[in-house]
């Protein structure tokens, strides 16, 4: 009988614990579907080939898809030829904002470089790309003909 009822208050115990798992989960599911969400127009830009020293700033269209505000807390480069600008007031949901890009084209060579956004929204941590090639100027091929003459 003392067997029985261990059994039947262990078996309680049990049952509200998982119980609360559920509710815990549900909430965790309520509360990613009521985030926002980044809907970018391109997730890569694709500089294609540049002259070296030339404009390398680009931009991340992206809107707010989601049912709460974004607020962008931090946007960072994987190295310093990239620089990363964000939005400084939160986009509300089906408003459109842009995340601003400079890359250092003073260096010849292909590159691809990554952004990584930090923010509220339903993917806490976003990564965008940008790639291309970087070719001598001709005032700098005209110099490095000079040099070898």
């Amino acid at each position: 009988m003392i067997n029985l009822v261990r059994v039947l208050i262990v078996s309680l115990i049990t049952l509200s614990l998982s119980a609360q798992n559920v509710d815990t989960k549900a909430m965790a599911m309520n509360e990613f579907s009521n985030a926002g969400v980044f809907e970018f127009e391109n997730e890569t830009i694709d500089y294609g080939i540049i002259e070296q020293n030339s404009d390398g700033k680009r931009s991340f269209k992206f809107k707010n898809t989601g049912n709460s505000p974004i607020i962008i807390s931090k946007v960072k480069g994987s190295c310093g030829c990239t620089v990363a600008t964000k939005p400084s007031q939160p986009i509300m949901p089906g408003e459109s904002a842009e995340i601003g890009v400079a890359y250092a084209t003073n260096r010849v060579g292909k590159f691809s470089k990554s952004i990584t956004i930090t923010s509220n929204a339903s993917e806490s941590r976003k990564v965008i790309k940008i790639k291309g090639n970087v070719l001598p100027s001709k005032q700098e091929k005209a110099k490095t003909t000079v040099a070898k003459n």
